[in-house]
């Protein structure tokens, strides 16, 4: 599976985990540097307590589901899937969103910083590593500080290219 549709599941798993029972409104932005108008799609993310996240968007063409440790992703009608305990990238990602899903504390790494402005905490997770395959180079989440609810997802892809959720 490719890192970057990894990345992607993740973070639609992530978002799940902080929401209450049922579905949420979830906007995605697909940004590439290389094209000159983003793509936007709108969809549903789901939570259930304590490590599942679905994200479905464009009508369902494209999900991102994390079931415990396993994350799938279908982008362009493509399935790949991985698991966060082979997968260095996804590991501090799952961790991170095991945390804020369950009301935890979010766990202290050299690839996590937290930081809290106004009324949200962001969390950045840069995998360590550079490796030439990886699609993400960063993950930001953003989180309202008193809510818990999850604000958005920032995949950061190589050179200028993003995936952006917006929860809503």
């Amino acid at each position: 599976m490719r890192t970057r549709h990894l990345v992607a599941l993740l973070a639609i798993i992530f978002s799940l985990l902080i929401t209450p029972a049922g579905a949420q409104t979830v906007t995605r932005t697909q940004h590439r540097a290389a094209i000159a108008k983003d793509a936007v799609t709108t969809g549903t993310m789901t939570i259930r307590k304590p490590d599942y996240i679905s994200i479905t968007t464009d009508q369902g063409r494209e999900q991102l589901i994390m079931d415990g440790t396993k994350f799938t992703i279908t982008l362009g009608g493509k399935q790949h899937t991985t698991d966060s305990r082979k997968n260095a990238q996804f590991a501090t990602f799952h961790a991170v969103l095991t945390a804020v899903v369950n009301g935890q504390p979010i766990p202290q790494s050299d690839e996590t910083k937290v930081t809290t402005k106004g009324g949200s905490t962001v969390i950045t997770v840069t995998p360590a590593g550079k490796k030439k395959r990886q699609l993400f180079t960063s993950f930001v989440l953003t989180v309202n500080a008193r809510t818990k609810a999850f604000s958005t997802l920032r995949m950061n892809g190589r050179g200028e290219d993003y995936i952006t959720y917006e929860f809503k």
